[in-house]
């Protein structure tokens, strides 16, 4: 299983991009290929065992209940492995960025366990409140998620950070987020 099953836990949909302010290839180095964006699949998801979750509604395991007017993504795989990274930059004014990040990490993060059907397949959650990069930004969150299905397990963090009207989310293998948390939201903050 791959890592982009981090886009069913937190891919906020929306149409219209922010400005170009995307990472790509030369800002992550070698043995980074870019992949293209999948369309985002809502259908038929049912959310077990996270009632803070389900009263949000089955969709918002996928996200779907934040819609944001402007959103840019970027997704790379590392080194022909099944390890990704991923951005997604979304604008909007801060307190609907603000209440809709709190409530789906809350949600999520408020429940160690629980299961997600996503078109009839089993899920096996675990979340696991992260301590978030602190002095950067307005607002910020972290979390460790662990997807089970199939009897394999991918370990996904995500990172989001609120400056202002920009919300940054940057999702992947632990390492990588790590790497290039820094990178991704200087560039990402940049204005001009």
């Amino acid at each position: 299983m791959r890592v982009r099953v981090a886009t069913i836990a937190l891919g906020i949909t929306a149409a219209i991009p922010c400005p170009a302010r995307l990472l790509d290839q030369s800002d992550l180095g070698s043995g980074y290929l870019p992949e293209p964006e999948r369309p985002a699949q809502h259908d038929d998801v049912t959310v077990l065992g996270c009632p803070a979750l389900s009263e949000l509604g089955g969709d918002a395991a996928t996200g779907g209940t934040l819609t944001f007017p402007h959103k840019a993504k970027a997704v790379f795989a590392y080194g022909g492995s099944s390890s990704e990274i991923s951005e997604d930059l979304y604008s909007n004014s801060a307190k609907k960025l603000s209440d809709g990040a709190s409530r789906i990490f809350d949600a999520m993060t408020g429940c160690p366990t629980y299961q997600v059907i996503a078109g009839g397949t089993p899920i096996d959650m675990a979340a696991q409140e992260l301590s978030a990069p602190h002095g950067i930004g307005d607002e910020q969150w972290s979390q460790l998620l662990t997807f089970t299905a199939g009897g394999r397990s991918t370990v996904v963090k995500q990172t989001a950070i609120r400056d202002g009207s920009l919300l940054l989310i940057v999702s992947g293998s632990p390492a990588l987020v790590d790497r290039h948390l820094e990178t991704v939201l200087a560039k990402a903050m940049t204005t001009g």
